[in-house]
This record gives C-alpha cells, sequence and structure tokens, in this order.
C-alpha cells in the first residue's frame, strides 16, 4: 500500500468522518448456541437430521460429503477453513466484549453484525425448526450484544418461505430490540412438472424464487410490515447450487456467486415492481459488490429502451409487409421466391399475450427505472473491491446515475487477514485514485447511515455515531432524499 498509515486507528483520525462496516460478522460457538436452544425450550429442534448434519448440536462443523460422492451428485465444494486463524482475532469475532474492545483498533466506530453459522436456519426445509430456532437465535444474539449496542449493532435472521412466517419474524425481532434483518436471497421451490419425482430427485429439481417475479406468493404484506417497522432488509445467501457457479473440487471456482445472487434478487424485486410499490423499502444484497448493480441497472435501462412499452411497437412482426417482402425475395433471394408473402414473416408464439416485460415493474420511463433502482438497492461490497468506482461512474451509468456501495468488512471470515486490516485496504481506493475522499465517505459511511437508518433516528440512537447519522440525514433531507438524485460532491 502506497504510503500506508502506521494503523487502522490513526488512519480514521485522519479522514475526519466515523467509519460504518455494514457487514461484519460473528462467529458463532455452535455449543454455546445450542445450550441456548436447550435452555430455552428448544433442544428437540436440535435433532433435526438437517441440523446435526451443520454441526450445529455439538459443534462437530458441517459434514461435507466426500469429494467423490460431491463429483457423483454435482455438490459444491465448501470452504472447509473460514475463520481467522489468529487466536487473538477469532477470540475478538466470537466474543461481543472483546469485538467492542478492539473495534477502534480496526479504524471502525461502529458495525452492524451479521451471523456466520446462523445464516444456514434460513434454508432448513422443516418450517418448525427453521422458524423456531431462528426466533431463538435472534433472541441469543439479543442479549449476547446488549450490552455493546453502542458500537455493535446485531441483526436478526429472518426466514421467509411464506409471507406470513416472515411478518411473524420481522415482529418478534423488532420486540427485541433488533432493528435491521437478514432475510434470505431466494427460496428453493418444487417445480410442478417434476413435484412427484422420486425424493431422491425432487431437491434437485427445484427452482428460485426470489419473492418478485412469478414468486409463489404475494409478498407485499411482508414488504408493507418491513417498511411499517423501518427494518432495512438484506441478503446474503450463497450460490453454491447456481449452475456455473461451483465446482466440486474447488471452492475458490465459486467466486463471483454472492453477485449471482443479489443480481438475481434485484432483478426479481424490481421487475415484479416491489421498488415502486414500496418506495420506503431499502434492499441490501451483501458481498456480490456493486459491479453486478451496474450491470442490472445498465441493463434495465437498455432493455427498457428496446422491450418497454413504447420500443414494443418498433418491434411488432405486424409492421412487416408481406408483399415487399416477396418482391424483395424475388430479387435478392430467389430460392426463396416460391414461399407465400405470409410464410416470410416471423412467427409469434407467445399465444398468452406476453409481450411488455416491464409492465409489472410499475415504471414508465428510464427516469423512474432510476429513480426506483437507485433509492431501493444497496449493495455491500469488500474493502478490496476495485469496483467499487462503478457505482459513481457517470460514464457507464445510464442518466449518470451514482449507485449505492458500502463497504462491509467481512471480518470474521476467510478473506479477512487481519481484523486491522479492512480500512487500510479500503483506502487504497483513495489512494489509487478510483475514488474521491467525499466517495470514501459515501462508501464507509453516508450510504451504511442511509440504509440502516432510512430517514428515522432509531436505529442508531444511543450509538456512538447518533450525532453523525443525524448530521447525514438532515443533510439528506435538505438535499431532497432519500431519492435518485445525485448528491454534489466536492474532492
Amino acid at each position: 500500500m502506497t504510503g500506508q498509515p502506521t494503523s487502522a486507528r490513526r488512519l480514521r483520525e485522519d479522514l475526519g468522518h466515523v467509519i460504518i462496516d455494514a457487514d461484519a460478522h460473528h462467529v458463532e460457538i455452535s455449543v454455546a448456541f445450542a445450550d441456548f436452544v436447550r435452555d430455552n425450550g428448544g433442544g428437540h429442534l436440535l435433532d433435526d437430521p438437517a441440523v446435526k448434519a451443520l454441526g450445529l448440536a455439538d459443534g462437530s462443523g458441517e459434514r461435507v460429503p466426500s469429494l467423490a460422492e460431491r463429483r457423483r451428485l454435482h455438490l459444491s465444494a465448501r470452504p472447509v477453513w473460514w475463520t481467522p486463524s489468529d487466536t487473538l482475532d477469532y477470540a475478538t469475532v466470537a466474543m461481543p466484549s472483546l469485538y467492542h474492545e478492539r473495534l477502534g483498533e480496526a479504524g471502525i466506530d461502529f458495525a452492524v453484525i451479521y451471523p456466520s453459522r446462523g445464516m444456514v436456519l434460513l434454508s432448513l426445509e422443516n418450517p418448525e425448526t427453521r422458524v423456531g430456532l431462528a426466533r431463538l437465535y435472534n433472541a441469543y444474539v439479543a442479549q449476547a450484544y446488549a450490552p455493546y449496542r453502542d458500537r455493535l449493532a446485531p441483526v436478526a435472521v429472518i426466514p421467509a418461505h411464506t409471507p406470513d412466517e416472515g411478518i411473524a419474524a420481522l415482529e418478534h425481532a423488532v420486540s427485541l430490540g433488533l432493528r435491521a434483518a437478514l432475510m434470505p436471497s431466494f427460496v428453493w421451490r418444487p417445480i410442478p412438472a417434476f413435484a412427484d419425482a422420486p425424493p431422491q430427485y425432487r431437491s434437485r429439481l427445484q427452482r428460485i424464487d426470489n419473492f418478485g417475479l412469478d414468486s409463489d406468493h404475494d409478498y407485499d404484506p411482508f414488504w408493507a410490515k418491513a417498511v411499517e417497522l423501518g427494518v432495512p432488509l438484506s441478503c446474503h445467501s450463497n450460490g453454491f447450487r447456481f449452475t456455473g457457479h461451483f465446482s466440486p473440487s474447488n471452492y475458490s471456482y465459486a467466486a463471483g456467486h454472492f453477485a449471482a445472487v443479489g443480481e438475481a434478487t434485484a432483478k426479481s424485486l424490481f421487475l415484479g415492481g416491489v421498488t415502486t410499490r414500496f418506495p420506503g423499502l431499502r434492499v441490501a444484497l451483501l458481498e456480490g459488490g456493486v459491479a453486478g448493480g451496474v450491470r442490472v441497472y445498465g441493463d434495465l435501462v437498455s432493455r427498457f429502451e428496446k422491450r418497454g412499452k413504447a420500443g414494443l411497437g418498433r418491434l411488432d412482426p405486424a409492421r412487416l409487409d408481406p408483399a415487399e417482402l416477396a418482391r424483395l425475395a424475388t430479387r435478392h433471394a430467389p430460392e426463396l421466391a416460391h414461399y407465400r408473402p405470409e410464410q416470410l414473416v416471423p412467427g409469434v408464439s407467445a399465444v398468452d399475450g406476453q409481450v411488455d416485460d416491464f409492465a409489472a415493474s410499475g415504471v414508465t420511463s428510464v427516469e423512474e427505472i432510476r429513480d426506483a433502482f437507485v433509492r431501493g438497492f444497496y449493495w455491500g461490497c469488500e474493502g478490496d473491491d476495485p469496483l467499487v468506482g462503478l457505482a459513481y461512474d457517470g460514464r457507464v451509468n445510464p442518466l449518470g446515475a451514482q449507485l449505492r456501495p458500502m463497504m462491509g468488512s467481512d471480518l470474521g471470515h476467510w478473506d479477512v487477514p487481519s481484523f486491522t486490516h479492512p480500512l487500510l485496504e479500503a483506502h487504497e481506493l483513495v489512494e489509487d485514485g478510483i475514488l474521491t475522499p467525499a466517495q470514501f465517505e459515501e462508501f464507509t459511511c453516508v450510504n451504511a447511515v442511509r440504509f440502516y437508518g432510512g430517514t428515522s433516528s432509531e436505529f442508531f440512537a444511543g450509538t456512538a455515531v447518533a450525532a453523525d447519522a443525524e448530521r447525514i440525514q438532515a443533510r439528506d433531507r435538505a438535499a431532497g432524499e432519500p431519492g435518485a438524485r445525485e448528491l454534489e460532491h466536492t474532492a
């Protein structure tokens, strides 16, 4: 690193603004969580075979099939070494008291703490196990972090296989004092045509439901409840079953799977009209980076111009003149001249009238695409991601839109070599000229305030960054936020 300061703490002091980690992680001690579950009447939930296979009941770790079995079933390799190996750093992310004590060493003023093993609870198949363990997990982290909420904010895990399940989980989480939520990016659903397949095949004959477009359920009541309660929703599911994003023998082949998952969720919610119907809804797609958001936004604008209501008129085969086609064929393609003129016109196979891909989205212009997309989605980026700069590149983003990246340290996981490393690494974006200092402030602070706080002071109330959050919110109100209007920054 060019000109690296002596420490992350010193860098933070030199910056002159607070640093908010939008995606740090707690590494759960499984046996401690299991004992909490038993002590609170949920011991029977730990008997679920899926829970045992994940090692949640006894701390044994996930039971990963052998390489031969993974190849036979085409299953993903797993990140078997995924926590810090430095004893102090591991203890830090496993013990809230030490986390709180050391956070300043990392140059971070406030961190939002996501689960590690707790994320797998959202995908458990048995409804009683999934819902019961999620509720107990939320009670567990609320209790563990209660003395440290001035600098560490744990999020709730929200199962959402149905809207009612999600609503109940949101209400329970808020009752525990948890003000942000992690929901699954998708749910695997049966494909109706294969519903009667043998059980050993049925789990591989499924489709992804991202809750917006083509969902099995109407999730509008769930989105409405999240807006009503003021709870921002994050998505952090892996793509280890996404075709083309895993290898049975090589975990690193999965690079990009979080981005693929985030792109799918964003497209589903946007094209399904969720971002338009619920302008107050805030959704973060974590750890995949903002480059996927840039791609989706650009694709949506480009496709709208060609496949939106106005553009479709230029594609209607009814505009073709069969007689003129026949005349041109006689002159330029005599081998086609013996066909009847109407046979030269392309056939239309969509007998159900499916034409306008943007009808359900609720947008009628590219400006409305920009407004809904920029307002509704936030993009979790790790500090070493140089593509963060794309979020601010008016040469790339239609209408000069600025997307909303947030720095997530990913503390607690394998890709963070040292507890004090993420901020130093992120600041290379400024040193290398990828971000201006003002854009770096947005990346490491402002967008996290917008996502977690919205227009309310409740999320940050009583925290070490409450006054800073209120200043940012006041500035946004004066500038017309929340909305898609870009804020003017000076380097």
